[in-house]
């Protein structure tokens, strides 16, 4: 089972650095999304989805696209259609 890990350069970064060596140290795959020209993550990760540099407040911006295409290119693959999730509650508001 794959574990992916968001490491941008942010205050908790090293934080992120020993969860990716644990997840690593129990045999696991790594999918990292991580800043640009980040060697460490890179040596440690299986796999890197690069980010551009920003401020760590507008990480979480610039992370979730490629989660997002991450989890549109599993779906494909998996045959299902995208778009007609399922078990997706929908509300209608009508004034």
């Amino acid at each position: 089972m794959p574990v992916v890990c968001i490491a941008p350069k942010d205050p908790w970064h090293d934080k992120m650095i020993s969860q990716i060596q644990q997840a690593k140290a129990r045999g696991g795959t790594v999918i990292a999304v991580a800043t640009e020209g980040d060697e460490l993550v890179s040596s440690m990760a299986d796999y890197v989805l690069w980010v551009p540099e920003c401020p760590w407040m507008l990480s979480p911006v610039v992370t979730v696209i490629p989660l997002q295409l991450l989890a549109y290119h599993i779906a494909v693959i998996r045959g299902l259609d995208v778009d007609q999730p399922r078990n997706l509650a929908k509300s209608v508001t009508v004034e």
